[in-house]
């Protein structure tokens, strides 16, 4: 009878771990870094053309890391620090199931050409992108790209991929708004 209770107790106990660790990297409470089995792979390239000037564009981009961020973006980007050509954002995306994953970035500019991030605390242990804006004869080309790094080789890996269609997507939804609000501020 001992064993059995003890075994009822030890697997509640590995499905609380096992539920806490995923609610943990999810959220981004949980940051884990080992660097052992280390996969690495490309994110994108994503592209939009908007008609819009570069610099229009770059200022949509660039508007929820401002000294005065608009309010509707107050509650997905908090800048944390702030320096010359660089801020330190926490950014607070939806991801299912009533969590919301909060990473922290480092967020670099050279106006009006491009924006780099860079993964500080998030699911996984690395991540880097950049934003690319070209001028062209309508307009602007928004092109991102990046790199996305998990440890734990091929268990690691399929973590990648769940974390990849949560990043990606809100990458799109980031380029959709961009879009709108740069047509609709250059619109004659």
């Amino acid at each position: 009878m001992r064993r059995r209770f003890w075994a009822a107790g030890s697997i509640t106990a590995l499905g609380a771990t096992v539920a806490g660790t995923y609610v943990g990297l999810v959220t981004g409470r949980l940051s884990l870094d080992l660097g052992v089995g280390r996969r690495t792979r490309p994110l994108g390239p994503l592209t939009v053309e908007i008609a819009a000037p570069r610099e229009v564009v770059y200022a949509v981009a660039t508007a929820p890391y401002a000294a005065r961020s608009p309010r509707v973006l107050s509650e997905k980007v908090v800048v944390l620090e702030r320096s010359e050509g660089m801020v330190l954002a926490a950014h607070r995306t939806p991801v299912g199931g009533g969590l919301v994953a909060v990473t922290v970035e480092t967020v670099t500019f050279e106006p009006p050409a491009r924006i780099g991030f860079r993964l500080v605390r998030g699911p996984v242990p690395h991540v880097a992108e950049t934003f690319e804006l070209e001028e062209t004869a309508s307009g602007t080309r928004l092109t991102y790209t990046g790199e996305l790094g998990t440890d734990l080789g091929a268990l690691g890996e399929r973590w990648g991929d769940l974390v990849e269609r949560s990043w990606v997507g809100a990458v799109r939804e980031s380029f959709t708004a961009i879009r709108a609000e740069a047509e609709r501020r250059s619109a004659p």
